[in-house]
């Protein structure tokens, strides 16, 4: 019997969800997503540190405020990489410390796309990664009518995902595991079967109440914590996967059911739209959703900081 992973090929788009040209390599995907985190690790990789010097030579040459520019060269960069591998798209995210900014978000991203184009890539080949923050659901807005496809990231709560369908956003990735340890850590049980899983439902109920509104948007579970899991949204649009996890699929030879189907969207879900004031309400009321999306961005920013440090500690 094919493996697990070439089982999921079959029904859902798989991304590798890292940085590692070698590990996209091995498995194959169609896509692959990267973000503050995964680029400190790969720029901590020998096989980078070329992509690494180069980037801070050319932001150091356009000016003094060169950091800025540096980590976005080196985005692009090691996206430039992962596209040689990859057939379809790669995710760049644009700086956690704008995603309560609309409009620098905006700015930030349309020079991210013009670095790729610069290189020869098509911007449909592009998406932009942002958090799911008011803020970052409108900077989608604007950036989807430009042209400039985007990954509404850091997304916990339905609130989130209806709000970033309405915006017209391409693609939204709620995060499962992290759904999963808020619970484990807020009083839920220490332990949950696959069916059970807060992430796995709060996904499922995503995924059901837009093919029942013919949303085009694009669900694309991320942030697993198990095969389980994985296994549990089989049929998702798409699914964001860690090395390690694309290993255990690849060497798991058993049958693997399709969980999730465009054509059985469950029972209607009632859902009323709101405005900012009802968004921003709605989030008060999910602490679960609160806290991890403020956790999230705290982490990225965390991240692109130490980035930035080794990057100067580099710089010649």
């Amino acid at each position: 019997m094919p493996s697990k992973l070439d089982q999921l090929k079959t029904m859902t788009v798989v991304v590798a969800d890292t940085g590692d040209i070698d590990a996209i390599r091995q498995f194959q995907p169609l896509d692959a997503t990267t973000n503050p985190s995964l680029l400190l690790k790969a720029a901590a990789l020998p096989r980078y540190q070329p992509l690494v010097m180069e980037s801070i030579a050319r932001a150091k040459s356009r000016g003094s405020n060169w950091l800025p520019d540096c980590m976005d060269e080196l985005a692009v960069s090691i996206g430039l990489e992962i596209l040689d591998v990859v057939p379809g798209r790669v995710s760049t995210e644009i700086d956690a410390r704008l995603s309560f900014d609309s409009a620098a978000t905006v700015h930030r991203g349309m020079g991210l796309v013009e670095k790729y184009q610069a290189a020869g890539i098509d911007p449909a080949r592009i998406l932009l990664k942002i958090a799911s923050t008011w803020e970052g659901i409108r900077a989608a807005e604007e950036l989807e009518k430009k042209g400039v496809q985007c990954n509404l990231t850091l997304l916990f709560g339905f609130d989130q995902a209806a709000a970033a369908a309405d915006a017209g956003a391409f693609l939204i990735s709620p995060f499962v595991g992290r759904i999963l340890d808020w619970h484990k850590n807020n009083g839920g049980q220490a332990e949950y079967l696959p069916h059970e899983d807060p992430g796995v439902l709060s996904v499922r109920s995503i995924y059901h109440y837009y093919k029942q509104c013919d949303y085009n948007t694009i669900v694309m579970g991320a942030s697993f914590r198990n095969t389980g899991e994985i296994e549990a949204l089989s049929g998702c649009d798409r699914l964001t996967i860690s090395p390690q996890l694309l290993a255990e699929l690849h060497a798991d030879h058993s049958d693997l059911p399709r969980s999730l189907h465009p054509q059985h969207s469950g029972d209607a879900i009632d859902y009323e739209r709101g405005d900012e004031a009802a968004f921003r309400y709605r989030m008060n009321a999910n602490a679960m959703a609160t806290e991890k999306l403020a956790e999230g961005i705290r982490n990225f920013v965390a991240d692109q900081v130490k980035l930035e440090k080794l990057l100067w500690e580099l710089a010649p």
